[in-house]
């Protein structure tokens, strides 16, 4: 499933037009990010949790040259499934 496909279901789902069910998707979309850069987690009951890890630096290897690069810190966003949704997906 892409964008295009999860707004469709979203319209038939919730008997929205396709415009309106963009709009909704794409609100939910950007709240989620806005909320995670600020550094906060967003939890949805049933669904899963977003949040966001942090990378320490570390010294990886190129492999095709084989010599040591340094690679900075990061943060990387992650999700973890609620048990919920673990239970639906394993049915």
């Amino acid at each position: 499933m892409n964008k295009s496909t999860l707004i469709e279901a979203v319209a038939a789902k919730a008997n929205l037009k396709k415009k309106e069910a963009e709009a909704a998707v794409n609100a939910a979309l950007e709240a989620i990010v806005n909320d995670l850069a600020t550094g906060g987690k967003v939890q949805i009951a049933g669904f899963g949790t977003f949040k966001v890890k942090e990378r320490a630096a570390r010294v990886g290897r190129n492999p095709r040259t084989k010599k040591s690069i340094k690679i900075p810190a990061s943060k990387a966003p992650a999700f973890t499934a609620g048990l919920a949704f673990k239970k639906a997906v394993n049915k």
